[in-house]
């Protein structure tokens, strides 16, 4: 696929991805309006937000739903362009050696002290660890395999990258272990990447990614931030400019959905 047919179809699929979208949403939130289980309505036996009144319980549920469900739709879209140049798959299975998954528990336990701060190097030569073994299987974000390079990228993806103490530790020993899994499959490390990805860059497009509780079990090598994550599922030094401007192309599809949502909840407003 050359590049001309290559941002064609990247851009067709986030019009498509969005518009759709909108529709689901909007249409969602108004057949809700009179169910009390419905998203919106459920915050309005929530005294401390509807003494605020009715338009800052509107929006406060409102925003609540669009970040979430926005963010579900970015994930989803993000899979469809990657399938354009990736073989795309969302579990890893295979052997796992008890020597290696020691290796990875010794490992967390120094990052989780601040013993040892997180290098690509620190699990090079994983795969000579051998001894007992298990068959194992783990549901995985992203698994990326580019077919005419025969590498692999294992990507753990956060819309915004928040992600707690607890959660850090356990995205990073699954990794590890999927990264061991593959390698023990492929004999060779040099064809699996690990990454922590995110749609966006929540300190600002370009700037450093400074969030201690990715950094404390994620080495700068293994990030994946905003550009470089749509860059890498484009396969494309443009995707992130592509999908941004496609993306604010057909935003108002949203902005529409979401005015549509507010005549019905609040008529009067």
């Amino acid at each position: 696929m050359n590049n001309i047919d290559n941002e064609k179809a990247i851009r067709a699929i986030v019009s498509s991805y969005v518009e759709s979208y909108a529709a689901g949403f909007s249409d969602r939130h108004i057949a809700e309006k009179d169910g009390e289980d419905g998203t919106i309505n459920m915050k309005i036996n929530n005294i401390f937000i509807a003494a605020l009144g009715p338009e800052i319980q509107y929006y406060s549920a409102l925003a609540r739903s669009l970040d979430s469900s926005l963010g579900n739709m970015l994930e989803r879209m993000a899979i469809k362009i990657a399938s354009l140049h990736y073989k795309v798959t969302q579990h890893v299975e295979g052997k796992l050696y008890k020597e290696q998954t020691d290796y990875i528990a010794e490992l967390l336990e120094k990052y989780k002290r601040h013993a040892l701060t997180p290098s690509i190097d620190d699990y090079a030569g994983i795969t000579e660890r051998r001894g007992s073994s298990i068959e194992k299987r783990h549901e995985s974000d992203y698994y990326l395999i580019d077919e005419e390079t025969d590498m692999r990228y294992l990507i753990e993806m956060k819309i915004g990258g928040d992600l707690d103490n607890k959660k850090a530790r356990s995205e990073k020993e699954a990794l590890l272990e999927q990264f061991c899994i593959l390698t023990n499959e492929l004999g060779s490390e040099n064809k699996v990447r690990v990454l922590f990805a995110t749609a966006y860059n929540r300190y600002g497009e370009g700037k450093p990614w400074g969030q201690g509780r990715v950094k404390q079990f994620f080495a700068d090598e293994e990030l994946c931030i905003s550009r470089d994550f749509w860059n890498l599922v484009c396969k494309s030094d443009n995707g992130y400019d592509i999908v941004i401007d496609e993306y604010t192309k057909n935003a108002h599809f949203i902005t529409e959905a979401l005015n549509r949502i507010k005549s019905v909840y609040l008529p009067n407003v």
